[in-house]
């Protein structure tokens, strides 16, 4: 790892210390970028932002790191200084202020989901989050990173008996770089899921770490990764069970085209106590073109003997006699391999709960698939 000087909000904050590629949880992100964000100047200017809103319910707008007051009604939200932290190279930079997220036991759910829209505006900033819900509390939660530069995010959730929570990620900066890490502990009959979409013309590292800590527990992670030129975009998620009865999805889509990268690492970890866990995954690639890349990992660690876990990993193109098919009946090449590129992913924005929220995603990566055209 090689330090570098970072800065936020226009003042050297401590130093930048990056991953190298020779490590193998790194060997496919691209931080090479990172460092002349780092010390780049924000410009702080927020473009109109109306599109970004899908619903009415509780918003916050953080431009830079910085919350937007004027702009935002955080509802059950309070923003401040977050109690986390985090060893994990990137993650360990989001310090100090951010928001939270706390829920008591009987305690009213929120009305509709929460929004939240991350605006960058050229440099780095850096924002910690904090999600602890009690017994049988819900929620939905509904992120967006637009704009340029790099935006770093810590978020630590903790998930209490039976509590139920739901996130939607959406990915579509102009340019710049996303690095988000997840750190969740869920308690007995917990359920936690997570959708991300990156459909953006930024580069991205996706990194997350579940505990299923209690009997029951039910976690969800994937999404779908739209790359194109010489984007990159990097997800590694870690999902442990540690307790029985356990269940666990990793679904993920990845699509590249031009000299694109798209990379997905999906692990389990099945504990020796943690019998009758049912873990599955589901990483699937497509390249658009031959010149782009695609590459998977899913890794099973069992050390329980009564356990139900699959993976599975394939890469190819698009179907040649699907494409004939479609063209015969007068659809145009283009418009054929953006259908059944959308069909690809599809089944990854499925999970997504909420149907505005739902059609929001699918919107944005049809939009994407249009620029193919």
């Amino acid at each position: 790892m090689v330090p570098l000087p970072t800065f936020s909000a226009g003042r050297i904050a401590h130093d930048l210390t990056l991953p190298s590629t020779r490590e193998e949880a790194w060997r496919w992100s691209d931080l090479s970028g990172l460092e002349a964000f780092s010390v780049a100047a924000a410009t702080g200017a927020a473009a109109d932002l109306d599109s970004h809103w899908i619903g009415d319910g509780p918003r916050l707008l953080f431009v830079d790191g910085r919350l937007d007051a004027g702009r935002s009604r955080p509802g059950p939200v309070t923003v401040g200084a977050v109690d986390a932290e985090s060893i994990h190279p990137l993650a360990r930079l989001a310090a100090g202020d951010g928001w939270t997220l706390a829920l008591h036991k009987d305690g009213a759910a929120p009305a509709g989901a929460i929004e939240i829209v991350h605006v960058a505006t050229g440099g780095a900033n850096h924002v910690p989050a904090r999600i602890v819900m009690a017994e049988d509390a819900q929620a939905s939660i509904v992120e967006t990173y637009v704009g340029d530069g790099w935006a770093n995010r810590l978020t630590r959730i903790e998930l209490g008996r039976s509590a139920r929570l739901m996130r939607a990620i959406r990915l579509v900066q102009g340019s710049g770089f996303t690095s988000l890490r997840d750190e969740a502990v869920l308690g007995a009959g917990a359920s936690l899921v997570t959708t991300i979409l990156g459909a953006g013309a930024g580069g991205s590292r996706l990194d997350a770490f579940l505990t299923l800590d209690g009997a029951g527990a039910y976690a969800e992670h994937g999404g779908a990764l739209l790359a194109r030129d010489s984007q990159r975009h990097d997800a590694a998620v870690v999902v442990r069970h540690a307790e029985p009865e356990g269940t666990s999805r990793q679904l993920w889509r990845a699509v590249a085209d031009d000299q694109a990268t798209a990379s997905m690492a999906a692990r389990v970890e099945v504990a020796r106590d943690a019998q009758k866990t049912d873990g599955e995954q589901s990483l699937r690639g497509l390249m658009l073109k031959r010149t782009a890349t695609v590459n998977l990992k899913p890794e099973l660690e069992i050390f329980a003997d009564d356990v139900k876990c699959a993976h599975g990993a394939t890469v190819g193109e698009l179907d040649a006699q699907a494409l004939f098919y479609m063209s015969s009946r007068g659809i145009t090449p283009d418009r054929a391999r953006a259908l059944l590129t959308q069909a690809f992913i599809a089944d990854a924005l499925s999970r997504i709960g909420d149907e505005p929220v739902r059609d929001a995603f699918q919107a944005a990566a049809e939009a994407w698939l249009e620029e193919r055209i």
